[in-house]
């Protein structure tokens, strides 16, 4: 038992945070008034909310051109059609199956059932995850900004935090990318791909605010959800689930001019709207939760 806990306590750590997190976004929900958030729900035209929907779905195809152009230019022939199931069903899995089956474990175990080199796959997929942070940087002085200048006591743990994260990855970075130092124009293509999904990201937000009535600029968008995005990379919950929405709820009710009832809605709202546009990998995870599990049950040779 004591070794069991010692293997997994980081998993049980996570899955203790999550459901600290979900218990206090619960809470929070029944401080707020019901009518106040059904209100707020109603407010959106449906038009808006399918525009975020679409925007999101446009996010995620460029989060499959990332991987595509790393895959590619480190010399697997893969097309951009296998790059989409293995990724969607990488989203899906970390939706709907967080605790038990990560989305890069799922998408690299689908990549090798494809017959593709798992060495490449596995350092893509570690260049893919650098990429995007690197992306998301970009927008921590719109968000640090408002931040600092209204809490200045909390000038020195932001910054000490993200001095720390940024030293562990630029270490991260040089370990990672050898494969693509050579090839600039792939990894400066990839770095377009993570912005464009960035752009779709915060435009399915700005939709989802303007359609509820109410009016925060682009850049503040920009800079909050960047936030948002750093805080969930503390490892305390799994897949971010409640410290997204308690972090991005607080930001935007105290930076963004919303009230609470409206910031919990969009924070709930772009959760619902991660998981819409993460569904079609459902119907290609069978398939590869089968490949793994035959994996697992053939007979050593050597044995």
């Amino acid at each position: 038992m004591i070794n069991w806990l010692r293997e997994n306590r980081q998993t049980i750590a996570r899955t203790l945070g999550s459901l600290l997190a979900v218990i206090l976004l619960v809470i929070l929900l029944k401080e707020e008034s019901g009518d106040e958030i059904v209100s707020a729900l109603k407010r959106i035209s449906i038009w808006y909310f399918l525009g975020a929907i679409l925007a999101l779905l446009i996010s995620r195809l460029f989060v499959v051109g990332r991987w595509h152009i790393l895959l590619r230019s480190a010399g697997i022939n893969i097309s951009f059609w296998r790059t989409a199931t293995l990724t969607f069903t990488g989203l899906f899995s970390s939706n709907f199956l967080p605790t038990t089956i990560g989305g890069d474990v799922v998408r690299l175990a689908g990549a090798m059932q494809l017959g593709y080199d798992r060495a490449i796959c596995l350092a893509s997929m570690v260049a893919d995850r650098l990429i995007g942070m690197a992306g998301m940087l970009v927008t921590l002085p719109f968000g640090l900004a408002p931040v600092l200048s209204s809490t200045a006591g909390l000038q020195s743990i932001t910054f000490g935090t993200f001095f720390q994260r940024g030293l562990d990855f630029v270490k991260r970075t040089f370990g990672t990318f050898v494969i693509w130092f050579k090839q600039p124009l792939a990894l400066a293509a990839s770095l377009f791909s993570t912005f464009g999904n960035m752009l779709f990201i915060f435009l399915a937000i700005f939709l989802l605010i303007t359609g509820m009535g109410r009016h925060v600029s682009f850049l503040l968008i920009v800079g909050l959800y960047g936030l948002t995005y750093f805080v969930t990379l503390i490892p305390i919950s799994v897949n971010g689930y409640g410290v997204q929405e308690l972090s991005l709820t607080f930001l935007l009710s105290k930076f963004g001019g919303l009230d609470h009832s409206e910031s919990l809605t969009i924070a709930i709202l772009i959760r619902m709207l991660f998981i819409i546009s993460s569904l079609p990998g459902a119907f290609f995870l069978p398939s590869i939760l089968a490949a793994m599990n035959s994996k697992r049950l053939e007979p050593d040779p050597q044995k």
